[in-house]
């Protein structure tokens, strides 16, 4: 039986300096392997940066169409940057930070997928699925042999706290039941409150659950892999 294979991806990844500060402490410190660049905000530089000095870190691309909040009974936006309804608009914009994170990265992303998870939409999926043939990236929930994992996560579908959920034995529970083959398991490390999201002391948890070394441990006692997404793509990482 094949073993597990676990790919750990922070979102949002440029997002602020508190996130990029809290993946590059959970990839040194801990067990993320790979993120995703958001590249509309002032901090992609610097995080892209730090992904082409450890290129052990895979760079894929968070597109940023916008962001919705929970309340009163519907979601309404916290910014949006195009009309979702406007597919138009959308495949500009798509070409748009896709030529964004080029010229940040000096190459393609090995990864795409998207923020509150916009690309799962019917009528914006085939221009994801195009997006990710130009590039040959991986398409997250396209890629038939890459179950994606989004239970570690502190808040439920509307916004309401789940308790215990990016504690250490949420997580340990997690690396225990994966499944033969690979997985990837989204994340949302970040320090300090800098961020624009209403998800801010949440990310804090993540990174030191990310760092305990008892998830480690748990790996190692499961027979884990943790690999990134250049294993899947053979790539040695971005050029510098």
């Amino acid at each position: 039986m094949a073993r597990p294979q676990l790919i750990v991806n922070a979102d949002d990844y440029g997002q602020s300096f508190g996130i990029n500060a809290g993946v590059a402490r959970a990839h040194h410190d801990g067990i993320v392997t790979s993120a995703s660049l958001m590249v509309r905000w002032p901090s992609s530089m610097e995080a892209a940066h730090y992904a082409l000095d450890n290129p052990d870190l895979s760079l894929g691309l968070h597109v940023d169409l916008g962001e919705w909040i929970y309340g009163r009974g519907h979601w309404s936006p916290l910014y949006m940057v195009v009309d979702t309804e406007n597919v138009d608009d959308v495949e500009r914009e798509l070409k748009l930070q896709v030529e964004t994170f080029r010229q940040l990265v000096r190459g393609d992303p090995t990864h795409i997928d998207s923020h509150q998870h916009v690309h799962r939409s019917v009528a914006l999926r085939p221009l994801f699925q195009a997006l990710a043939a130009e590039t040959g990236a991986l398409l997250r929930d396209g890629t038939p042999h890459v179950l994606y994992d989004g239970r570690f996560y502190g808040w439920d579908g509307r916004g309401e706290k789940v308790p215990g959920a990016i504690g250490v034995e949420a997580l340990v529970a997690i690396i225990e039941t994966l499944p033969p083959g690979v997985t990837e398991l989204g994340c949302h490390p970040g320090l300090g409150d800098d961020m624009m999201s209403p998800y801010r002391t949440e990310r804090s948890v993540e990174t030191e659950t990310l760092c305990d070394p008892r998830v480690k441990t748990a790996i190692a006692q499961n027979g884990v892999e943790l690999i990134s997404f250049h294993h899947l793509q053979g790539a040695d990482g971005p050029s510098a």
